[in-house]
């Protein structure tokens, strides 16, 4: 599954004869992402164009947070991997900064969308907002397409238990630890990617190692204490347990995702990884010394243990 990622105008100008597009942040890329995506490659198919999503980075809800980041589901190689596996061809990425924000609405429709994308079809959500004030929306669209030479479809909100699928249902399921509604809602279980890094050791130290991965974001939806799967290593799943924190005993203050993998002393640094978020255990917290820590983290793996072992 091979995706081009676009982020210069140079490429524009030298690759683009046409597409049919999306536009979003796809955070999660969901089961409503899901459904909208597949619309987007049938579309392409039928008409001989390749299937392009536009987002941007940062995010644009990130960029007027002003020092209060919304939790991101996915960073952005989270995104684009399941976007290939979506079968998108292209995913063109903008910078959103004070220029892009202050764009119009036509603005946006007529440099970006057909100046550089060229789209010829364009599908969007019934509630679809953008440019500056987010004063577009599908009636400004389809208007300027009929201007313009392009077409829009707007696809019906997708609703799971009488509600819409949304980024933001599934960060307030996961921030209440409700793994089981975010699964449904994402249509897979919920899961972070990452490379495997070097860490200060202390884990193995504690009689506890762990794969540390460095998350790429300023906020996580998930936090605490986690019993996960490792995926990416072996033929099937890995059982542990994770942490996802700052470390505050050992006065951490960079977010980081720490596995502990029961009954395993490979070395794995470099190796990219899937870890799936099963059932919180507890919240992070701080420690007066290691020892009531290491004894925590015993309590902690033996609680991961037990829910691994009814699963059998």
């Amino acid at each position: 599954m091979s995706i081009q990622i676009i982020r210069n105008k140079s490429t524009f100008a030298a690759n683009f004869k046409g597409c049919v597009a999306t536009i979003g942040n796809f955070d999660g890329v969901h089961r409503g992402h899901q459904a909208l995506l597949k619309l987007l490659k049938d579309r392409s198919q039928a008409l001989g164009l390749p299937s392009l999503v536009l987002t941007f980075e940062p995010q644009p809800a990130e960029y007027f947070a002003r020092g209060a980041p919304v939790p991101r589901l996915t960073r952005f190689r989270e995104k684009v991997h399941y976007l290939a596996q979506a079968g998108v061809d292209k995913v063109c990425v903008l910078r959103f900064d004070a220029v892009l924000a202050a764009l119009t609405a036509e603005s946006f429709i007529e440099e970006i969308l057909c100046g550089r994308l060229k789209v010829k079809h364009l599908i969007v959500g019934d509630d679809f907002r953008f440019g500056h004030g987010r004063q577009g929306d599908v009636v400004l669209l389809k208007n300027a397409g009929e201007r313009l030479g392009f077409t829009v479809e707007i696809m019906a909100r997708v609703l799971i238990e009488g509600q819409r699928v949304s980024s933001t249902r599934i960060r307030q399921a996961l921030g209440v630890a409700d793994q089981a509604l975010a699964e449904r809602l994402l249509g897979r279980p919920y899961c972070m990617l990452g490379r495997v890094v070097y860490g200060d050791q202390l884990g193995r130290v504690l009689g506890f190692p762990t794969a540390n991965i460095y998350l790429h974001r300023q906020e996580t939806a998930v936090k605490g204490i986690y019993v996960v799967r490792l995926h990416g290593i072996a033929k099937t799943g890995l059982a542990g347990v994770a942490n996802v924190g700052t470390r505050p005993t050992v006065g951490g203050t960079r977010t980081l995702l720490e596995v502990h993998v029961f009954d395993f002393a490979e070395t794995i640094y470099g190796r990219q990884v899937e870890v799936e978020f099963l059932k919180k255990l507890r919240d992070e917290e701080r420690f007066d010394n290691l020892d009531l820590l290491k004894d925590q983290m015993w309590i902690d793996a033996g609680q991961a243990r037990d829910y691994f072992a009814k699963l059998r």
